[in-house]
């Protein structure tokens, strides 16, 4: 079972810190369980503190007024999430849920205020993973607005591969039904678009696991927005 500690060595907010520092933080962390499915936060709810998720995965998500959900983000094992009501004062501007057994760590957010006033180095790297953060929503949202779901879907996999390693076989890090909803589509189309880019000869799908056979092509297809 992973530990609470090990993980704030891996999460990007507390790398850094001197092993006292990251021990003084893990005191004020409570370790919470859940099941697949459960709701952590909705949209709305007082903003009293930040996640940091152990183990399992949570979907952060928007759902629209005729009941349609976007997901926003998945974060895994050493990330962060519902940082941003620490700062500003405000509501959880989404909904959180896991979408696998999960452990999380919970920060309350006046013990973790008191503790950043301390340890100022902890505030500086809050600041640079919200900016990262936001520039991910930017380029989500220029994705969604611009591009063509199979442009969107060569964008992912490209990322993917990007971020296990520069590798040309990649692991879905989530389900086909969760990435046709990051991807603003539905599973049917998205099943089409993986149907015709193998067909292509541009990947080759079984089940989670994605070869890519001709990256330049994939290239453009994420350029352009058609297969």
């Amino acid at each position: 079972m992973d530990r609470l500690p090990d993980i704030l060595t891996k999460t990007p907010l507390f790398q850094g810190l001197a092993e006292n520092d990251r021990s003084a933080i893990a005191q004020i962390a409570v370790t919470r369980t859940f099941r697949k499915g459960d709701r952590i936060f909705s949209e709305g709810d007082p903003g009293n503190g930040f996640y940091v998720v152990i183990a399992g995965q949570v979907k952060v998500f928007k759902v629209s007024a005729d009941g349609k959900e976007q997901i926003l983000h998945v974060f895994e094992s050493g990330e962060p999430f519902g940082e941003v009501p620490v700062f500003i004062g405000t509501a959880f501007p989404a909904h959180a849920e896991t979408i696998a057994p999960a452990r999380l760590a919970f920060f309350p957010k006046t013990e973790f205020i008191g503790l950043i006033g301390r340890q100022p180095v902890v505030a500086m790297a809050m600041l640079g993973i919200l900016s990262q953060r936001l520039r991910q929503f930017a380029r989500q949202v220029e994705s969604l607005s611009l591009k063509e779901v199979p442009g969107r879907l060569a964008a992912y996999l490209l990322f993917v591969a990007r971020d296990q390693g520069k590798t040309d076989v990649i692991s879905l890090p989530i389900s086909k039904k969760h990435l046709a909803n990051l991807l603003g589509t539905i599973p049917e189309t998205l099943s089409r678009i993986f149907a015709k880019m193998s067909a292509e000869g541009l990947i080759r799908v079984e089940q989670r696991r994605i070869s890519i056979l001709d990256r330049q092509a994939l290239e453009q297809v994420s350029a352009q927005g058609k297969v």
